[in-house]
């Protein structure tokens, strides 16, 4: 049976055409243009409202209606379960980071990374492997590396845009494809709803999640680029003025840039004190010398916590018969095939079925309560001092807040616009069969890149294009698909391509995160990283026409790396290494 909302979107975006496109697009072109994220965000809601409005109405009458659905639109966020969770975890984040900051944690951690990270190149490949360390979540990596990293950064004059690449380059493309994450569960569904949809009955959603991993380009090179990038100490484009910048002037932050959150207590421990975001003083207590143990306990409790939480709440919910997940027999995770699984085996259902924004939301406030009694304890500071430092974190993300808030809006904005199913329908189907696997990538980057999220992307296209490659593969014979492979890469091309907007929308939450957490301005990161990641784009489309051409995957992955390394040989530009120790640039 369909979906009538969902005919209803589909209807509205063939009846409106290019007009779904204006809301993204203005909200696009105003941020790059302006660089004010906030009022850019803002007019493409006002202005996606106004065409809904218009649709049944009059041109006065939609004027003050797109005023009243545009606020219907931020309560309606606020009000949403998940995106409140979201919202306090990056309040109760940006806490932690005061507390850890104020009890010397974060320099005696930056500390102990300078001391084994000798220069720019050692310091950016710590900066990938610890990506890969918060390996289950992707708001969580963005959210706990890139504040660690920055004195690292610092110290090498590393820019914040080239920190805020390689933090965002390891969080959703890591977590995309790790068989343990939060992203797992709703890319398992959305599989299993296409073959459900093709009438396949031989495979199993679960199976093909594991069979895409190899093929899923854009996740693979992104995360090789970025490695690529710091051993060869290379950049090209907006990235190599950055880092020249940040290199012989020491300006790791770009001059002028909107930085969501900068704390002035991290400069120096003898002299800092705690300001708000205006440089108004709110305490005069000195940042406690460094002491990695300050850093290492609350960041170990958040993310044992987390662990532990995303596993119980995960149980609680299949218990109640609100579990996520397919088994390979095609059959929906429930609480009595649970109880007979083994602890490893039922660990992947868990954590599918686990509400990730309250799990890690839970996780910082208990790391948050951790750190308080460790300041309070070693006499750093007293509880009403402790309490104070950790609402001072919170209000430094107020700001990274109100932008979540405005890209949500525009995302279900663009959702009631029906903009996916326009573009997905401006695609003919009457093309080789070899070249469909890159044009389904390509679909789903742009509605990734346009909408701000991977989710979305999963769920509007993974239905119809397994169904669609089920028939253009050869069709399905008594449940069983003549193509499996063909089934396969088509779904790759949908997991990776909505990875490619939610590594580089503007309205994407984790760039965002990952900007804020660097200490970066979202715009700066956006314009810096977009390069690489449209060369990655090309590479992987590259990519899945060899495949579409019957090359192996064992050929495909090394010609994808070699093409990463020639952009780079080809396009970028040495970087110069800044030595601390005698403050010269060494060539």
């Amino acid at each position: 049976m369909n979906d009538p909302g969902k005919v209803d979107k589909m209807r509205l975006a063939y009846a409106l055409g290019f007009v779904t496109l204006l809301a993204p697009l203005l909200a696009l072109l105003l941020a790059f243009l302006t660089k004010n994220v906030l009022l850019s965000l803002f007019l493409g809601v006002l202005n996606g409202a106004w065409t809904l409005c218009l649709v049944t109405g009059t041109i006065f009458g939609a004027a003050s209606g797109a005023f009243l659905n545009s606020t219907d639109y931020f309560v309606a966020t606020m009000a949403d379960r998940w995106d409140a969770g979201i919202l306090m975890q990056v309040l109760v984040i940006g806490a932690l980071i005061a507390l850890i900051t104020r009890m010397g944690g974060m320099r005696g951690l930056a500390t102990l990374i300078t001391k084994i990270a000798k220069g720019p190149r050692s310091a950016q490949v710590a900066i990938w492997l610890s990506g890969w360390i918060i390996f289950f979540d992707d708001y969580a990596n963005a959210l706990i590396i890139g504040p660690i990293m920055r004195t690292v950064c610092d110290k090498f004059r590393i820019s914040r845009e080239k920190l805020a690449f390689l933090v965002d380059s390891t969080a959703a493309p890591v977590a995309g494809i790790v068989l343990v994450s939060t992203w797992i569960g709703t890319e398992i569904v959305n599989i299993n709803t296409g073959l459900s949809i093709a009438g396949i009955t031989d495979m199993s959603a679960f199976g093909i999640f594991i069979e895409t991993i190899p093929y899923r380009f854009y996740n693979i090179l992104a995360l090789f680029f970025v490695l690529a990038t710091g051993l060869l100490l290379r950049e090209y484009g907006p990235m190599a003025k950055a880092e020249m910048r940040a290199r012989t002037t020491g300006q790791t932050i770009k001059p002028g840039s909107e930085v969501a959150t900068e704390e002035d207590y991290d400069k120096d421990p003898e002299k800092a004190e705690l300001k708000d975001d205006h440089g108004i003083l709110t305490t005069s207590r000195k940042v406690h010398p460094p002491n990695i143990w300050n850093a290492i306990i609350p960041i170990a409790v958040l993310i044992i916590s987390a662990l532990v939480l995303f596993y119980t709440n995960g149980v609680s919910y299949i218990m109640a018969g609100e579990g996520i997940g397919i088994l390979p027999n095609g059959q929906t995770i429930t609480a009595e095939l649970f109880t007979q699984m083994s602890f490893f085996e039922g660990l992947t259902y868990a954590y599918s079925s686990a509400d990730a924004s309250i799990v890690l939301f839970q996780a910082g406030l208990l790391a948050c309560i951790v750190a308080i009694i460790m300041g309070f304890a070693q006499r750093i500071f007293t509880v009403k001092e402790g309490i104070e430092t950790w609402a001072h974190g919170m209000k430094s993300m107020v700001f990274v807040c109100i932008v979540l808030i405005l890209a949500w809006s525009i995302g279900s904005v663009i959702s009631d616009l029906g903009t996916s199913y326009f573009i997905s329908g401006i695609f003919s189907d009457s093309i080789p069969l070899w070249i469909v696997p890159a044009l389904i990538f390509i679909i789903a980057a742009l509605i990734s890149f346009a909408t701000g999220t991977a989710y979305g992307t999963m769920a509007i296209l993974l239905p119809l294009c397994i169904p669609l490659a089920a028939v253009i593969g050869g069709g399905v014979i008594n449940g069983e698909a003549v193509d499996p492979l063909f089934i396969v890469l088509c779904s790759s091309a949908v997991l990776t391509g909505a990875i490619f907007g939610d590594h580089c929308s503007p309205i994407s939450d984790t760039t965002i995160l990952s900007s804020m957490g660097s200490g970066c301005g979202l715009m700066d990161h956006v314009q810096t990283q977009i390069g690489y990641a449209m060369t990655i784009a090309v590479i992987s489309v590259a990519a899945y026409l060899l495949i579409g051409l019957g090359l192996p995957i064992w050929i495909v992955l090394p010609i994808g790396a070699a093409l990463c390394v020639a952009a780079l040989l080809i396009l970028g530009k040495k970087m110069p290494t800044w030595d601390p120790k005698t403050e010269k640039l060494l060539e």
